[in-house]
């Protein structure tokens, strides 16, 4: 899956699989994680928030199933 840079100082780029509905992560650290199951509306507001750090936290982490693929 191709992802997208963002400009955050914990998430570093942000990819979406429309077909499957899953989004994949990447963080600084160079950890990358997939999250089933997760909206387009969650994907387009994650893109467009603020503050891509606290949006995961709040709004994606824990609440979706997900496995680390990186």
């Amino acid at each position: 899956m191709q992802r997208q840079p963002v400009v955050s100082s914990n998430v570093a780029s942000i990819g979406y699989d429309f077909e499957g509905s899953i989004l994949e992560v990447g963080f600084h650290s160079g950890t990358v994680y997939q999250y089933y199951g997760v909206t387009q509306s969650v994907y387009a507001a994650f893109m467009n928030a603020p503050s891509k750090g606290r949006y995961h936290a709040h709004f994606i982490k824990d609440r979706y199933s997900y496995r680390r693929v990186m």
